[in-house]
C-alpha cells in the first residue's frame, strides 16, 4: 500500500480514517486549477497533472461521490484535465452552475449582467494597462494580470473599476489569484458543496483547493455535520488563510495526485 501523509490536526485524522472505512458514505470534492492542474500564464492552456485521470479513475471506483468544483465551464476542465473516460466522475463547472457526468452536461442560459461585463469589460482592457486579459467563460467573464509587469499592482489598479463593472451588471466580483471575476451571484463552492452533501448524504467529506475562492467550500465543510478533512495545495501564492484551515497540507498538484492515489490504494473495499 502506498503510504498517507497524516493529517496534522485530530479531526482530520480522523475523517481521513472514516474515508478509508467508510468510502460508501464518503464525499471527495476538489478544485482544478493549481490543486489538479498547475497555474499557468494562459488559462486555455492549464492542461492537469498527467497522473490526475488515473488517480481519480482510481478513487471514482472506490468512493461514492468524486466531483470537482470550479470556475471554469466545465468541458473545458473535463477537456484540459482528460477526465471524459472517467466513470462516476462529476464536473461542476462555473462554481456551481453547471454540472458533467457521464458525458451529459447541463447548462442554465445565460445572465443578461454577464452580456453587459462582456461587453463593458472589453472596452475596460482597452484601457487598462499592458498584460490585462479578458476571460470570456460563457457564464462569467474574468479580468487577469498575471502576464502585467507587475501583476499585484496593476490588478489593484483596476479593481475599482471592475468593482463598478460589477455593480453596473448585477454581477458579484469574486477575486483570486491575479484575477478578478464577474459571475452570478449566489454561486460559489461553498454553496455547491452544501447541495452535493445534500444528495449524496455523505457523511465523511474531503476537500482539495488551493485559492481564496476555495476558502467558500471549507467554510461550508466546517459548518456540516460531518467527518471533514480539508487539504490544500500548497504553492507560494497560496492564500494565508486556507493553510491555517487545512487539516493537511501537499505540495501542489504532486502533492494531491499522489494524496489521491493514496487514498484508492488503502481503500480495501
Amino acid at each position: 500500500m502506498s503510504r498517507l501523509p497524516v493529517p496534522t490536526t485530530e479531526s482530520g485524522r480522523a475523517a481521513l480514517a472514516s474515508l478509508l472505512t467508510e468510502p460508501a458514505d464518503a464525499l471527495v470534492a476538489l478544485d482544478f486549477d493549481g490543486t489538479l492542474a498547475p497555474i499557468v500564464d494562459r488559462p486555455e492552456l492549464a492542461v492537469s497533472h498527467p497522473d490526475a485521470p488515473a488517480a481519480l479513475g482510481a478513487l471514482c471506483a472506490k468512493v461514492a461521490t468524486v466531483a470537482i468544483i470550479t470556475g471554469r465551464p466545465a468541458a473545458d476542465a473535463v477537456r484540459l484535465g482528460g477526465f471524459a473516460d472517467i466513470a462516476g466522475l462529476v464536473v461542476l463547472g462555473h462554481y456551481g452552475l453547471e454540472r458533467w457526468s457521464a458525458g451529459r452536461l447541463e447548462t442554465p442560459a445565460e445572465d443578461p449582467g454577464v452580456s453587459a461585463a462582456r461587453a463593458a469589460g472589453a472596452r475596460l482592457v482597452a484601457q487598462a494597462p499592458a498584460g490585462v486579459v479578458l476571460e470570456d467563460k460563457g457564464h462569467s467573464v474574468a479580468f487577469h494580470t498575471r502576464r502585467a509587469a507587475d501583476p499585484a499592482a496593476v490588478l489593484a489598479e483596476i479593481r475599482p473599476l471592475v468593482d463598478a463593472l460589477a455593480r453596473d451588471s448585477g454581477l458579484e466580483l469574486a477575486p483570486g489569484r491575479f484575477v478578478l471575476e464577474l459571475r452570478p451571484p449566489g454561486t460559489d463552492k461553498g454553496t455547491s458543496l452544501r447541495r452535493l452533501v445534500a444528495d449524496t448524504a455523505a457523511r465523511t467529506v474531503v476537500f482539495v483547493g488551493d485559492d481564496l475562492g476555495d476558502l467558500a467550500a471549507v467554510a461550508a465543510l466546517r459548518s456540516l455535520d460531518v467527518a471533514g478533512l480539508v487539504v490544500c495545495s500548497d504553492s507560494p501564492e497560496s492564500p494565508p488563510a486556507l493553510r491555517r484551515e487545512a487539516d493537511l497540507v501537499v505540495d501542489g498538484p504532486d502533492g494531491v495526485v499522489a494524496f489521491l492515489a493514496a487514498v484508492a490504494d488503502n481503500i480495501s473495499t
